[in-house]
């Protein structure tokens, strides 16, 4: 095991990794997103903040405890006391990030090895405040790609999709720390704190900016279609909308369009909304 970070040449923006882990998840996964952001990248991370958002089981705090063995200072963890929620979790982490440049990485997602050194790049050669990127979804092996989200490349073009959709892949970001906090940082919006964090990104004036390849592989493809159907989820994106709205970030009919669209297909026969959500992924 080592500590020290030889991907890292003294050129290399300094930049944190911020991620948050509960109960559920499984350390088979979360030892393998490690693995991606650490061993395997072209430029690591200079930091690696870690939250446990609330109690964990035996199995996770032992792997937690082995990647700290191995990285020493470079891996912060900040454990909270009870579960409050993912949105929460990284806020907490962030006030606990030490540089400006924040990626975000989710426990149980797979980044490509060349992920960070490409978004440094395109911090360097943007003016831009949140840079994200493609990603692919797996289901079973990381090898079989079920779909992909496909995001536009440039300001003008995000911010007109992010009218109707989230414009960027949230487990792909790279941001600027203070575009964030300025923007207030991550809100209550159940299951979508990060569309909403976009939105008020977008009104504060950050610039946006997506790599036009996939950088990270995804655990959840069409088989995790149920989390985003059902009347909750329906009321959730309602609130959202109502939010975007009073913002004025949409006129009354660019929200009652979305309201009709959007309601609708989380209300269909699952059948069917596999079938729509499958022609948006299309690879």
């Amino acid at each position: 095991m080592t500590t020290t970070n030889q991907h890292i040449s003294s050129n290399s923006p300094q930049f944190s990794v911020l991620m948050s882990i509960y109960h559920k998840e499984t350390p088979l996964y979360f030892d393998r997103a490690m693995y991606s952001i650490w061993d395997q990248q072209t430029v690591r991370p200079s930091e690696i903040v870690l939250v446990e958002d609330g109690p964990l089981t035996d199995e996770l705090y032992s792997s937690i405890s082995l990647w700290k063995a191995k990285l020493g200072k470079v891996f912060q963890v900040v454990s909270l006391e009870k579960n409050i929620g993912t949105g929460d979790a990284k806020n907490s982490g962030m006030d606990k990030c030490s540089f400006e440049l924040v990626a975000i990485m989710d426990t149980d997602d797979i980044s490509f090895s060349d992920r960070f050194e490409k978004q440094l790049n395109a911090f360097k050669e943007n003016d831009i405040d949140v840079c994200g990127a493609w990603i692919n979804e797996f289901e079973g092996a990381e090898g079989m790609i079920k779909a992909a989200r496909r995001v536009p490349k440039l300001h003008h073009d995000i911010v007109k999709f992010s009218k109707s959709r989230s414009p960027m892949n949230h487990v792909s970001i790279m941001f600027k720390k203070t575009a964030v906090i300025r923007s207030g940082g991550y809100q209550k919006m159940m299951w979508i704190e990060d569309y909403y964090l976009f939105v008020r990104l977008i009104q504060s004036g950050a610039k946006f900016y997506n790599i036009q390849e996939s950088l990270v592989n995804v655990r959840a493809g069409v088989g995790q279609l149920e989390r985003r159907r059902g009347l909750k989820y329906a009321l959730s994106e309602l609130k959202l909308q109502r939010k975007m709205l009073k913002l004025g970030f949409l006129s009354w009919f660019e929200f009652s369009t979305n309201v009709i669209i959007r309601f609708s297909i989380r209300m269909l026969p699952e059948k069917i909304s596999t079938f729509i959500y499958s022609m948006i992924r299309k690879l």
